[in-house]
């Protein structure tokens, strides 16, 4: 039997596909229809529908169940009065920092309490952040004041300048001078 070279062709090409398969316009939903944004799951309506008026007596009876020594409820009881603390609060003067120069002074602070074990890794790392930005803001101070001390230098010497007499500039002369003031 004969095959064809066109039943070969067709059977080991590869499907067309789209350009960038799978993903949608940039800006553009998949689902434009889809669930509208802030709606609740239908599993998490359901759940409120049924517990409606029930919440007092549910959590007399989780209170209770606590008091008789049930650990989970316990542990449900104590969650919902204190919850727990994302993050401690560090008892760590940081230097003050001035200009970049205090900024070495900052780190080696930061590097001596994580030594001493008064700092964790982790609140040293939040820590050198911090002076990091007062870096950032501290360089940004001394790059504003830079070209403003730029800026009125160039006005006191343009002051000291004699300005040209009109007769002996040429037209082109006057011309920038003349827009240059306006």
């Amino acid at each position: 039997m004969a095959v064809d070279s066109l039943q070969i062709s067709a059977k080991t090409a590869k499907p067309k596909r789209r350009p960038n398969a799978g993903q949608f316009a940039k800006g553009q939903s998949g689902n434009p229809a889809g669930r509208p944004r802030g709606r609740r799951n239908n599993a998490t309506l359901a759940i409120a529908a049924l517990l409606e008026g029930e919440a007092e007596a549910l959590t007399r009876k989780a209170v209770a169940l606590a008091l008789d020594g049930n650990a989970l409820a316990l542990k449900l009881c104590l969650d919902r009065l204190a919850a727990p603390r994302r993050e401690r609060a560090v008892a760590f003067a940081l230097p003050a920092i001035g200009n970049a120069a205090d900024l070495a002074g900052a780190m080696a602070a930061i590097a001596a309490a994580v030594a001493a074990g008064e700092l964790t890794p982790g609140e040293a790392f939040d820590m050198a952040r911090v002076a990091d930005s007062f870096l950032r803001v501290i360089a940004a101070r001394d790059a504003a004041l830079e070209v403003e001390a730029a800026r009125r230098r160039r006005a006191e010497r343009e002051a000291a300048e004699p300005a040209p007499s009109r007769r002996d500039m040429g037209f082109r002369e006057w011309l920038d001078d003349h827009f240059k003031k306006g």
